[in-house]
């Protein structure tokens, strides 16, 4: 079928539609097209192959046809530009971004097509008539992420709960079994990677390479490597190192925000609540739990908008998170920094993020923790540097007498839109 459709599309664009003799393999089809390049040698002509994956399938012999005419025909041709796409990341990479055969080192210009951030999802919304405040963009994002396919659902009037019910919690949602189809198109081993996205959800959104694959029951860490650098590929995780630790000491966490909400919310309902369950849990704690989790996540998207709020974009830094756990019976106390700026200037600004409806307020209570955190940093991190709290909110914070000394920089949920 893939053979019939390329052969339609060469018989459209070269011969005006004239019935061809459809090739019987890749050899039979490229030839095709390379003696059709000769019609139109002043002609610029582009060669799109979509979702590439698909077509070079293990037995089909298209990655090895590509391969050999780009090499001894189409290179050499001025008026021939390929573009190969596919949204399988790691096939992608593997095969051609880092392909060890003919095709090595042949890629001239890469693109990474990412999500929208927050202020594009903004202009995407209002170039469709669809205006929602922030607050609810966010709350979107949170839930979906900036993929457009997924923003594109969402109708006018509509709040961001709306949509979210819509989208996610109706038989007929676009989102309500997208998941498992979007793995299953994705990865050969879908099955695999599912149980990593889940366990890592389950560990709180973050999980040591360790313990996962102590949990995925592995004996050898070998085997689930590549099935970590294709969810890392892929957009779905990421790993990163808590600042100050070696690089064995990997960590990883769950990016896409979709992955998260789906395996939080949408999966244990199985649709068994329609329309309105989203409005139904908006203020329980198990929607707080997650909320400050996803905007946790948006923050660590929005990094360069949340230095130029703090107001040290124009200095160097390493960015990083950090925790500390004390051994067994020790009398230490542990703690955890969301995210942390170690800057050239000789101050470090560790960050809190706290999601809230409202303003948020520093009481007695979070200055005692926040002074722990701080105390408990310089003495196990063993910086000579000037050490800074920040807070990092959903709607702004009150000040009062415990933020007053407390709290040196602060940044709120409009700041991600600039």
């Amino acid at each position: 079928m893939q053979l019939q459709n390329f052969t339609t599309a060469i018989s459209s664009f070269f011969y005006k539609d004239l019935s061809i003799q459809d090739p019987k393999n890749w050899k039979e089809a490229f030839l095709l097209f390379t003696k059709a390049l000769e019609k139109v040698k002043k002609k610029k002509v582009v060669l799109f192959l979509d979702e590439l994956p698909w077509l070079a399938t293990k037995r089909s012999g298209c990655i090895q046809m590509l391969d050999h005419f780009w090499n001894a025909h189409w290179s050499k041709n001025n008026n021939l530009i390929l573009i190969a796409c596919g949204s399988a990341a790691s096939w992608m990479l593997d095969h051609l971004i880092h392909a060890k055969g003919g095709l090595y080192n042949r890629v001239t210009k890469r693109i990474l097509l990412e999500p929208f951030n927050l202020k594009e999802t903004e202009e995407y919304l209002l170039s469709r008539s669809i205006r929602m405040s922030r607050k609810q963009i966010a709350e979107l994002y949170m839930a979906v992420g900036g993929i457009p396919f997924y923003l594109r659902e969402v109708k006018k009037g509509e709040s961001a709960t709306q949509a979210i019910d819509a989208l996610c919690f109706t038989k007929s949602g676009l989102l309500s079994e997208e998941f498992t189809n979007l793995f299953y198109a994705l990865f050969d081993q879908a099955e695999v990677n599912y149980r990593i996205v889940k366990e890592i959800a389950k560990s709180g959104n973050q999980i040591s390479r360790e313990k996962l694959i102590d949990a995925m029951q592995k004996t050898s860490g070998g085997r689930i490597n590549k099935r970590l650098k294709e969810l890392e590929a892929s957009g779905f995780i990421r790993c990163f190192i808590p600042y100050g630790k070696r690089r064995r000491d990997r960590y990883y966490r769950i990016i896409d925000e979709y992955t998260l909400f789906y395996l939080k919310w949408i999966e244990p309902m199985h649709i068994s609540v329609e329309g309105s369950y989203w409005q139904k849990v908006a203020n329980t704690p198990a929607k707080s739990s997650w909320a400050g989790f996803a905007f946790e996540n948006l923050c660590f998207k929005h990094l360069n908008q949340l230095m130029r709020a703090l107001g040290i974009h124009k200095i160097a830094a390493l960015i990083g998170t950090w925790r500390y756990l004390p051994k067994k019976g020790s009398k230490d106390f542990g703690t955890q920094i969301d995210l942390l700026f170690d800057r050239d200037d000789g101050v470090i600004t560790l960050c809190e993020i706290k999601f809230s409806d409202q303003n948020f307020v520093v009481d007695k209570a979070l200055a005692k923790g926040l002074l722990l955190k701080i105390q408990v940093f310089e003495k196990h991190f063993g910086t000579k540097k000037q050490v800074e709290m920040a807070l990092i909110t959903a709607n702004g914070f009150k000040k009062n007498i415990w933020s007053e000394d407390l709290i040196q920089r602060e940044a709120s949920l409009q700041a991600l839109f600039s």
